[in-house]
């Protein structure tokens, strides 16, 4: 890689604010060579519905990245199968959206693309494809051969990884084992300090239960599965403080003093993050040899082509992913 890097993009779901996002990133300059691995024709109609200027150019993969002008990206063509509509899903497109992600983690992984930013997906219109499919973490980690991804999310100083994520809120309880927890722990912390620079990470650990399990009288938990795992890791060098309960957590007078949340759960953590930085907040995907970011929201179908769709958190997560893909 060169100083400058590439930062390959794939839009998400054809019929959703994905390819909107592209556009409206693509009016300005970026300091990396930004390639959207998308179909070429729909980026261009999105453009002319929206009345914003875009060009493409054909990437050239084996060049030296190239920043380009605003209005500007590269573009690594993939077909979609059957022309997209704005706001109308059709499963037949379903494949072509696991294709960018493939065409894009691929890059990375063969060290082409210094990392991946990711706009939204429609997961259920995959799953009607006949594809089993429970969003990029899981999909991208299956990519890269890991077995066990961390989802963090990112807005400001503000970080909040999960121990679990897409999961039935009854099942939580029966994934959260003392192994899940060390290894999401070890990966937290080595990437908080490889990815972020983070010299000693400081991280606040949920308890499952309503007030951290109220010494057992309100789930064991904490007492048999969580407090001992954090002794251990403590043991191992990593700076793991609690089970806390989530309620009094998220306080300034703990978050001061913390570089990471560790959520037993996704709503346990996300809605808090979200409430302080929707719109702005940023998703990345931890343990992955490869760097990727993306949005904190879903595909908006009833804003796709109105030209309200915000693109903040593509910002965010596009420049996130040069930080990281600089550093």
């Amino acid at each position: 890689m060169s100083a400058l890097p590439r930062i390959v993009l794939t839009p998400g779901e054809p019929a959703g604010i994905g390819p909107d996002l592209a556009c409206r990133i693509a009016a300005q300059a970026w300091p990396a060579e930004v390639v959207a691995v998308a179909d070429g024709e729909l980026l261009r109609a999105r453009a002319a519905m929206l009345g914003l200027p875009l060009q493409l150019e054909p990437v050239q993969l084996d060049a030296v990245p190239q920043a380009r002008p605003s209005g500007t990206l590269a573009l690594l063509d993939t077909p979609l199968a059957v022309p997209a509509e704005a706001g109308r899903l059709d499963p037949r497109n379903a494949g072509y959206v696991l294709e960018t992600l493939r065409r894009a983690s691929e890059l990375c992984r063969s060290g082409r693309a210094g990392a991946m930013v990711t706009g939204p997906v429609q997961k259920s219109v995959i799953n009607d494809a006949g594809v089993a499919f429970s969003g990029h973490t899981e999909f991208l980690a299956a990519q890269c051969g890991i077995a066990l991804p961390v989802m963090m999310l990112v807005a400001g100083t503000l970080r909040v990884a999960l121990v679990t994520t897409h999961l039935p809120l009854r099942d939580v309880a029966d994934a959260i084992s003392a192994e899940r927890l060390q290894q999401t722990l070890t990966i937290l912390d080595a990437d908080l300090r490889r990815k972020f620079g983070i010299a000693r990470p400081r991280i606040l650990v949920c308890g499952l239960n309503p007030h951290a399990g109220e010494s057992g009288h309100l789930g064991r938990e904490e007492i048999e599965i969580i407090g001992p795992t954090l002794d251990a890791a403590r043991a191992a060098g990593i700076d793991a403080r609690g089970p806390l309960p989530a309620d009094t957590l998220f306080t300034p007078q703990y978050l001061d003093a913390a570089d990471a949340v560790l959520a037993m759960y996704h709503d346990q953590g996300l809605p808090v993050l979200k409430h302080a930085g929707f719109g702005e907040a940023v998703n990345i995907t931890l343990g992955l040899p490869i760097i990727r970011t993306s949005v904190d929201h879903g595909t908006a179908l009833d804003l796709a082509g109105s030209g309200r769709a915000d693109a903040g958190s593509l910002r965010a997560a596009m420049q996130l992913a040069i930080d990281l893909a600089s550093t």
